[in-house]
């Protein structure tokens, strides 16, 4: 089974409202590791017993978006070279175009499940081509993706949505949804979490909250029904300084747990 690999990627750079989220990985990790809780997935593995799993720390990032993109390029590379599958916690979304632009440059363009309140295809915001709100826009037009299928989405205004169509984007509706809405996707995957995708009353430390999304249990079923080899995922745009009573750290770490079961049940991915 893929040994999976947790860095951290502590940059808002790219933040569009207002910066915090560059204390993520952070926040996330010390409730990885506090006593409040262990380390078992709902799936039954544990990881670092059952799941052959290690922390790199974060890397060491410059604010230089070019800079920054190529040392995050430069380290998933190494760890795919190896045979072990990356996990990263941001940060804000912007990352998230280095991380599967590497993916696809091992693998070929990839699946990928996006959760999110947002599409992120703006194809600049206020200027930045590299905003928070622009990486799907940046990763679909580079041909990384060969399918994008957006969970979550409640924002979806007129340019997005035009982006969308442009790119063959398939978003889930919010409204009655359901887990079985999701379809269960082909590999390489690559999944890529944004907290706001959840409710904000189960993730309120995040700078953009959304009420009307979705529940924990919504997100993990539809996590734990994909079965395609996982070659990439990332939990990004979690904003401590919003959070209360760390609720969204213990859950950005449950979520760290949930995807590196995932990846060791699905197995590698043989192209």
């Amino acid at each position: 089974m893929p040994a999976v690999r947790l860095f951290g990627l502590p940059t808002d750079i790219n933040s569009s409202f207002e910066r915090g989220a560059a204390a993520g990985p952070a926040a996330i990790r010390a409730a990885l590791r506090s006593d409040r809780g262990n380390l078992a997935s709902e799936l039954g593995p544990e990881i670092g017993v059952d799941i052959a799993f290690a922390d790199d720390g974060d890397l060491p990032l410059t604010e230089y978006t070019a800079r920054d993109d190529a040392a995050i390029r430069r380290h998933v590379a190494m760890l795919q070279e190896d045979g072990e599958v990356p996990l990263a916690l941001g940060g804000d979304h912007a990352v998230s175009f280095p991380l599967v632009e590497a993916a696809a440059n091992c693998f070929g363009p990839v699946t990928i499940l996006h959760f999110d309140a947002h599409p992120d295809l703006y194809d600049d915001f206020a200027g930045n081509p590299r905003s928070h709100a622009s990486p799907f826009a940046r990763i679909c037009e580079a041909g990384h993706a060969r399918r994008l299928v957006q969970v979550g989405i409640r924002t979806l205004n007129r340019h997005c949505r035009e982006q969308a169509d442009r790119f063959g984007v398939e978003i889930v509706p919010m409204a009655d949804f359901t887990p079985d809405a999701v379809p269960v996707l082909d590999g390489p995957l690559y999944i890529s979490i944004d907290l706001d995708g959840l409710d904000p009353s189960a993730a309120p430390g995040v700078a953009h909250p959304e009420p009307g999304g979705l529940t924990v249990r919504e997100m993990l079923a539809v996590l734990h029904k994909q079965t395609a080899p996982i070659v990439g995922a990332d939990i990004v745009e979690h904003h401590p300084g919003r959070d209360i009573g760390d609720v969204t750290a213990i859950l950005g770490a449950k979520l760290v747990r949930e995807l590196a079961a995932l990846i060791d049940r699905n197995g590698p991915y043989n192209n």
